[in-house]
């Protein structure tokens, strides 16, 4: 029953360690192991990995916020069902967190808690990350992160229109860029000073007395 609830690459992803250094890419300036890819399940790597080994793949970016690793919402949507997990607005961007954060017990009076942990949430929400709603799964079975098969084909087709305009306006972009740089503008021509100009009237010498 798990193995229809859950995407086969998930606890691999909660299990990941990011934010390391990367040991081919060490000495670059974006060498931080912040990226996943779904369709390898491997360990994380840096940006140029991902240039280099997970071209075509399907790659998710990881991000902290105090100390903790979480990944933004308009991602992670597109191939989980989030629903029941709290989210939270950082950096004007909405996140959620990967996995159970650490926190004194909840004091009175707090109104939605975490159904696994007891962290205090803002929101009525079951679960305060994907970690723990993924032990919720396999304690019950009442929530599953399968997508379901029409949002999931809408979605992809929305992707696709949005990627191709996006990748149309980048190739306009990239080719008036080059115009740019190798063909620089053509200067108007100076005039010439055999341009025709409407002749004066001629006028006579005066008579001599």
């Amino acid at each position: 029953m798990e193995k229809l609830l859950v995407p086969p690459w998930l606890e691999s992803l909660l299990s990941a360690a990011f934010f390391t250094i990367c040991r081919t890419h060490g000495d670059a300036a974006r060498s931080e192991c912040n990226m996943y890819c779904l369709d390898c399940r491997g360990d994380a790597f840096c940006f140029y990995c991902r240039s280099s080994r997970h071209r075509d793949h399907q790659v998710i970016q990881i991000r902290r916020s105090s100390y903790h690793d979480v990944v933004r919402v308009s991602e992670i949507q597109k191939v989980l069902d989030i629903s029941g997990v709290q989210t939270y607005v950082i950096n004007s961007a909405r996140v959620m967190f990967l996995n159970e954060r650490p926190q004194p017990k909840s004091g009175k009076g707090v109104a939605h808690i975490c159904e696994i942990c007891g962290r205090s949430l803002l929101d009525p929400f079951r679960f305060c990350s994907l970690g723990c709603k993924l032990v919720g799964i396999k304690r019950s079975g009442d929530a599953s992160f399968t997508l379901e098969p029409k949002n999931d084909e809408l979605m992809e087709r929305r992707e696709g229109i949005s990627s191709r305009m996006v990748s149309s306006r980048e190739d306009e972009e990239l080719r008036e860029g080059s115009q740019q740089d190798i063909y620089p503008p053509t200067p108007p021509p100076p005039p010439t000073s055999t341009a025709r100009r409407r002749k004066g009237i001629p006028h006579r010498a005066p008579f001599g007395s």
